[in-house]
């Protein structure tokens, strides 16, 4: 079984399970329900090695939001895009240069809504190793691959609890090597992870 074919099976039987024993992270705990939200998507893009990777970026430093954070390549989906997965592919070969016809999609995780006002999809897809990316330095200081395996283990995710506006609110931290993964790409992980069994024990 592939790769793909592997990953497509244990979704499938993800998206199966009943909501309240997942206990997915749908949103940004500080959301009051009200706020407007726009559409969004990244692409959790897998290398197809014999342990596969994870490809995520670092925003630039430059940006004026969330600045030299880890994250996905992804955005705003635009009105031109066909749907979420057209938007993912569509930012991700803006922002590291893999070309959209490239990766091979496995379907849907679960939708997380942020504090700033996106609906954001995530996209798995398989792609081949050691693609020759590139940053696009307006937005991406650099893109790296993390170990699939490192960051769907349970055990490398912490959950933290802080006080925000006089109100207790939780986030997830990953630690790999020197590079701290939290906030909404942690909690895509989290959820990821969960869908694809990584948290629950073998039946």
């Amino acid at each position: 079984m592939t790769l793909a074919e592997r990953l497509r099976a244990a979704l499938r039987e993800g998206h199966q399970r009943e909501t309240d024993v997942m206990l997915s992270d749908t949103r940004d705990p500080r959301i009051d329900g009200t706020l407007a939200l726009a559409p969004a998507a990244v692409l959790v893009a897998v290398t197809d090695r014999r342990e596969p990777g994870l490809i995520l970026t670092q925003r630039s430093a430059a940006l004026r939001k969330h600045a030299g954070q880890i994250a996905f390549p992804g955005g705003r989906v635009d009105a031109e895009d066909a749907d979420e997965i057209a938007g993912a592919l569509r930012e991700a070969e803006e922002e590291i240069g893999l070309p959209r016809h490239v990766p091979q999609v496995i379907g849907t995780s679960d939708r997380y809504h942020t504090f700033t006002g996106f609906d954001i999809v995530p996209v798995l897809a398989v792609v081949p190793p050691d693609l020759p990316l590139r940053a696009q330095e307006s937005e991406v200081a650099d893109w790296f691959e993390l170990p699939l395996a490192y960051a769907l283990d349970p055990a490398n995710r912490t959950r933290h609890v802080v006080e925000f506006d006089g109100v207790m609110r939780h986030y997830y931290e990953i630690i790999w090597q020197e590079r701290r993964i939290w906030g909404v790409t942690a909690a895509i992980l989290a959820n990821l992870s969960r869908r694809l069994g990584h948290d629950y024990p073998a039946a």
